[in-house]
């Protein structure tokens, strides 16, 4: 029970980022834990909660998007629930962060598969190289270079947006 309460949280940032659905990404999580704890109780060894949970959370994310198409509808009610945003207030700090979120976010989503990997485990997740090298079955030092070069990739990509 200790590694659902550490985990759960950040398991279900993880599977709501990339779903974009709270409802859907809640079952995600109950899923991701039932196999863990399926695989764990069947005998096999886990070395690491953290990184065989995100494992198994982020296959269930491709199998999802395998299932279904991302639909981008944003409603009032889920800027409320989100970001607790009321319109008419006058928090214009507030709203510009979110906006540089998303538009970092929309330039994340362009990077190459590998590059978007590592940054949103390292950036969204706050996962260090070694538990990213864990969740996706690598050395640390592939990592690391990855998150390099896809911090470059977005830099330009930044800079390219900035220009245009």
């Amino acid at each position: 029970m200790a590694v659902y309460d550490e985990l759960a949280d950040p398991i279900f940032r993880h599977c709501v980022y990339r779903v974009y659905d709270r409802e859907r990404a809640r079952e995600l999580v109950q899923e991701t834990f039932t196999r863990f704890w399926k695989y764990a109780n069947g005998g096999n060894e886990v070395r690491s909660a953290k990184a065989l949970l995100y494992q198994i959370a982020t296959n269930l994310v491709i199998d999802e998007a395998r299932r279904r198409k991302r639909t981008s509808t944003v409603s009032l009610d889920a800027l409320y629930e989100e970001y607790q945003y009321e319109p008419g207030e006058d928090d214009r700090d507030r709203l510009y962060a979110i906006s540089e979120g998303k538009q970092l976010l929309k330039l994340l989503e362009e990077l190459d598969a590998q590059y978007r990997e590592v940054l949103t485990l390292r950036y969204v997740e706050d996962m260090h190289p070694k538990e990213i090298a864990e969740v996706l079955g690598t050395n640390r030092n592939t990592v690391s270079i990855r998150i390099n070069r896809g911090l470059a990739q977005l830099r330009k990509k930044l800079q390219e947006q900035h220009h245009a």
